[in-house]
C-alpha cells in the first residue's frame, strides 16, 4: 500500500493532499458536530474560503448536511470516513512509524491513530475503537477474562467498545488492581462495569483500600469476598492498562506528603500498576495494592498498553523499559512523533 501511494504521490501529488484534507474535514465534523464553518476553519487552520469550497463539495456528494446549528456527517459520510481510516494510516506513514516504534520500545506491536489527544480529546475514543477492532481479531472464541486498569484514558476507551466484541465470546471484565483513591468514575471497578455494559459481557468488582499495611494485606488475600475475584484476575488472558505521568498521578490520588517527597526525590516520570518509574525505568516507589503486579504480565498472552499525547512521551518511554515483549502499544500520532524524535535506525 505504501509503495502504491508513493507512485501516486510522484505522478499526482495534489491528489493525496486533497484526500488528506477532506479526510480531516470529515473527521473533525464527526468529532465536533454540529459544528459551524468558522469553528471548523480554526480547528483545521484553513481559511473560511477554502473550507467553504471543500464543504460545498462534500455536501454535494451527500457526505455532510448543513443547518443553522452546524454541519454533521450523513450515514454515507460516516461510512466513507471509516473506509478512509486505513488508507490515511498508510498515507501518513503510520505503518513505517509503527515498525520503528516497536523496535525502539522493544515490544512486538505498535498501533497509531491520527491526532493529538492533548489537543483533541476525541482521539481517545479512536484509541478505544482501535483496541476493540484489534481484540475482535485476536481473541479466541469462548471465554475470555479481561483485566482492566482505571484512569481517564481507560474511561474513554471503555466508552468506545461495542457489542460486536462479544460475538462468539463470553467476556468477563475484572479490575486488574484494587482501589486507587481516585474519582469513582475512573476507578477500575467502574471501567470494568462500563466495558461489560458496552460489550454485553459480565464484570466483577474488587473492593479493597489502596494503601494497606503488611498486617492487613495478607489476611485480605484470603477474604471470601476478595479471593474469588483475585483468582479471576490471576486467570486473565488479556490485560488493558494505561500509562500515567508520575506527578499527575500523585496529585490525583492525593498521596501523603512523605510519599510525594520520596517520588520526587526519585525523579519519577511514569506510573503504571501502582509502580512509579524514573526515566531509566527503575522503580522508585510502589503502592502496595492488591491485584496484578508487573511481573505477572509476562505470563499473559495479550497485554495492551494505551497512552497518547505528546506530553506522555517521557512517561511512555520510562514504562516501556519494564513492558513485556508481547505488549501491544496503542497511541496517537503526537506521542509517536515525540517518541521517535531524534531516534536513529
Amino acid at each position: 500500500m505504501q509503495n502504491d501511494l508513493t507512485w501516486i504521490d510522484q505522478i499526482a501529488p495534489d491528489f493525496l493532499s486533497t484526500i488528506r484534507q477532506r479526510y480531516l474535514i470529515l473527521q473533525r465534523i464527526q468529532w465536533l458536530s454540529p459544528v459551524g464553518r468558522r469553528t471548523l476553519a480554526q480547528e483545521l487552520d484553513l481559511s473560511e474560503r477554502v473550507l467553504r469550497t471543500e464543504t460545498d463539495l462534500l455536501k454535494a456528494s451527500g457526505l455532510i448536511l448543513s443547518s443553522k446549528s452546524g454541519m454533521v456527517l450523513t450515514e454515507s459520510g460516516k461510512e466513507v470516513l471509516t473506509k478512509l481510516d486505513g488508507l490515511m494510516s498508510s498515507l501518513m506513514g503510520f505503518p513505517q512509524k509503527e515498525k520503528q516504534l516497536s523496535k525502539l520500545l522493544e515490544i512486538d506491536h505498535v498501533l497509531i491513530v491520527s491526532g493529538d489527544s492533548d489537543q483533541q480529546p476525541q482521539v481517545l475514543g479512536r484509541l478505544g475503537q482501535l483496541l476493540s477492532s484489534t481484540l475482535s481479531i485476536l481473541l479466541p472464541d469462548g471465554r475470555n477474562v479481561i483485566a482492566a486498569m482505571g484512569g481517564t484514558t481507560m474511561a474513554a476507551v471503555a466508552e468506545a467498545l461495542t457489542p460486536s466484541l462479544s460475538k462468539n465470546r463470553q467476556l468477563l471484565f475484572v479490575p486488574a488492581r484494587g482501589g486507587v483513591g481516585e474519582r469513582v468514575d475512573i476507578q477500575a471497578n467502574a471501567i470494568c462495569s462500563k466495558m461489560a455494559q458496552n460489550t454485553g459481557g459480565e464484570h466483577r468488582s474488587l473492593y479493597v483500600p489502596e494503601n494497606v499495611s503488611e498486617q492487613t494485606y495478607e489476611p485480605l488475600l484470603k477474604e471470601p469476598s476478595i479471593k474469588p475475584v483475585l483468582d479471576l484476575i490471576a486467570s486473565a488472558n488479556v490485560v488493558v492498562h494505561s500509562i500515567g505521568d508520575a506527578m499527575t498521578m500523585v496529585s490525583r490520588r492525593h498521596m501523603p506528603a512523605d510519599v510525594t517527597a520520596e517520588i520526587q526525590h526519585g525523579h519519577a516520570v511514569a506510573e503504571a500498576f501502582g509502580y512509579f518509574f524514573d526515566e531509566s525505568g527503575r522503580v522508585v516507589y510502589k503502592i502496595p495494592r492488591i491485584g496484578l503486579q508487573i511481573r505477572d504480565l509476562t505470563e499473559i498472552p495479550y497485554v495492551f498498553a494505551i497512552a497518547a499525547g505528546a506530553k506522555k512521551a517521557k512517561a511512555i518511554r520510562a514504562y516501556m523499559h519494564n513492558a513485556p515483549h508481547q505488549t501491544w502499544f496503542i497511541t496517537d500520532e503526537a506521542a509517536a512523533n515525540a517518541l521517535l524524535k531524534g531516534a536513529t535506525f
